[in-house]
C-alpha cells in the first residue's frame, strides 16, 4: 500500500475512535440530564403539590374573614362611640336648658341617666372642672384689684357650706337611685375643695370677697362656722336671704342684690358660680365665671 493509502487509513481510525468517544460521552450526558421517578413516588409529590394547595386557600381564606371581622369590629366601635359623643352633646345641652330655667317644668330624657353617670365615673366631670377654675384663676393672674377696694368678686358659697342630703343640691339629686352614691359624693367633695382653694387665692391676692348664698338669714352662724372651718376667712360681706327673699325666684333675689352691691359703690369684677342664676339676670358689665356641674338626671320638682 502506498504512503498516500496509509495515511488515508489512520485518519479513518482516528474519526472513528473520535467519533465512537463523542457517541459514548453524548450517551452519558443525556444520562445524567434525565431524571427518573417511580410511580409511587410521583404520587406522593403531586399529593403534596395538591395539599400545599389546600392548606394555602386555607389560610388565604381565614385572614379575609379575620381582616371583614376586624373591620366590622371596627365600624361597630366607631358607631358606638359616635352614638356616645352624640348622647353626650344632646344631655349636656338639655342640662345647661335645665340650669337657665332653674329647673322649673323642666324633665331630661331618661336616656341622660347614663350619659351623667359616666360623665363623673369616667373622669370628664373632674377635668372640667378643673380647666374651668384654670380659666378663672389665669384671669385673675392678668388684673389687679384698685388701691380704694371698689373692685369687688361675687362668689357664690353654697357649694362650700354643708347640706344634710343629696336633695339639697338639684344637679346631683337622682344619682342615688342608680347606684352612683359614692361618686357623687366625690363630685360634690372636689367641687367643695376646688372653690375653697379659689377664695383661698383670690383673698390672699388681695380681692375683696363678698359671698352669696341661697340660704336664709337664720342659718347665718351655721354659715360662718362652715367657713371658717373649711379655712375661708377674711369676706368682705356674706350676703344670705331675708325672710322676704325667700318667696323671691333666685335669679331676682341675686340681681336684686347685685344692683344694690353695685349702688353702694362697689365695682363688680366677677362673679363666680356653678350655678346658672347668679349668672343671668339684670345686665351688669362684669366677667361671669360658670363652674361646672354634674349632669341633671331629674328635675328639680321631685326635689323634697
Amino acid at each position: 500500500m502506498s504512503a498516500y493509502g496509509h495515511q488515508m487509513e489512520r485518519d479513518h481510525s482516528a474519526r472513528s475512535l473520535s467519533s465512537s468517544e463523542g457517541s459514548d460521552m453524548g450517551s452519558e450526558f443525556r444520562m445524567e440530564s434525565v431524571i427518573y421517578m417511580s410511580s409511587c413516588a410521583a404520587t406522593v409529590f403531586i399529593g403534596a403539590l395538591v395539599i400545599l394547595g389546600i392548606l394555602l386557600m386555607t389560610l388565604l381564606t381565614t385572614l379575609t374573614v379575620m381582616l371583614q371581622s376586624c373591620e366590622s369590629r371596627q365600624a361597630g366601635l366607631l358607631e358606638s362611640l359616635k352614638s356616645d359623643h352624640h348622647r353626650y352633646d344632646y344631655c349636656k345641652a338639655a342640662a345647661l336648658n335645665a340650669e337657665i330655667n332653674s329647673f322649673e317644668s323642666y324633665t331630661l330624657p331618661e336616656v341622660c341617666k347614663d350619659v351623667a353617670i359616666k360623665y363623673i365615673k369616667e373622669g370628664h366631670y373632674m377635668r372640667d372642672l378643673n380647666n374651668s377654675v384654670s380659666l378663672v384663676e389665669n384671669y385673675f393672674n392678668k388684673i389687679k384689684p384698685d388701691d380704694g377696694g371698689h373692685d369687688v368678686v361675687l362668689m357664690d358659697i353654697d357649694d362650700i357650706l354643708s347640706t344634710d342630703t343629696l336633695h339639697s343640691n338639684p344637679l346631683l339629686y337622682g344619682y342615688n337611685r342608680y347606684g352612683c352614691d359614692d361618686c357623687v359624693r366625690e363630685a360634690k367633695h372636689m367641687k367643695h375643695v376646688f372653690l375653697i382653694e379659689l377664695y383661698i387665692k383670690l383673698q390672699s391676692s388681695g380681692w375683696p370677697m363678698i359671698l352669696l348664698s341661697r340660704k336664709p338669714e337664720k342659718l347665718r352662724d351655721a354659715a360662718i362656722d362652715d367657713l371658717t372651718s373649711a379655712g375661708c376667712s377674711g369676706w368682705s360681706k356674706l350676703i344670705m336671704r331675708s325672710k322676704e327673699e325667700m318667696k323671691m325666684d333666685s335669679r331676682d333675689y341675686f340681681s336684686r342684690r347685685k344692683m344694690s352691691i353695685q349702688a353702694d359703690g362697689y365695682h363688680i369684677q366677677a362673679v363666680i358660680s356653678s350655678y346658672m342664676d347668679p349668672l343671668v339676670g339684670t345686665f351688669i358689665r362684669t366677667q361671669n365665671f360658670k363652674l361646672p356641674n354634674p349632669l341633671t338626671v331629674v328635675p328639680a320638682r321631685s326635689i323634697v
